[in-house]
């Protein structure tokens, strides 16, 4: 049942976008590299509940239990590898025995680049004052 009450929470939210504070995306840019998409895709969906600054406080975070994982958390950040990482976000929390809230995007596997590059973010928000 709370499974699909979060699945319901988390398409309701695809439907109506991020709103409250901390939702306004920086503008990805437009030259389609590999930092661009990531941006793009991290400002669309995960942000929502991972928060556009990536502190795990994203507009939908405070009905999700457990919360999201803030990136900007030194001890977050050196317990996962990169490949952990990639294996979450293609698989999703609920095949990995963790968040069910976590939906996997399979369809990253064709787009390593992208991938690498929502990596490539999360990392950086680690090192960010």
């Amino acid at each position: 049942m709370r499974s699909l009450v979060i699945a319901i929470l988390l398409a309701l939210a695809a439907v109506a976008g991020a709103c409250g504070k901390d939702s306004q995306p920086p503008p990805a840019q437009e030259d389609g590299s590999q930092t661009s998409q990531a941006q793009a895709l991290f400002n669309t969906k995960c942000a929502r509940c991972h928060g556009i600054n990536g502190n795990g406080r994203g507009p939908f975070s405070d009905s999700l239990h457990p919360r999201p994982h803030d990136y900007t958390d030194p001890a977050w950040q050196a317990s996962v590898t990169d490949d952990q990482i990639k294996d979450i976000i293609l698989r999703g929390g609920v095949n990995l025995g963790k968040s069910p809230a976590m939906p996997g995007s399979p369809t990253l596997r064709k787009r390593p680049e992208v991938l690498d590059g929502l990596i490539k973010l999360i990392r950086r928000f680690g090192k960010r004052p």
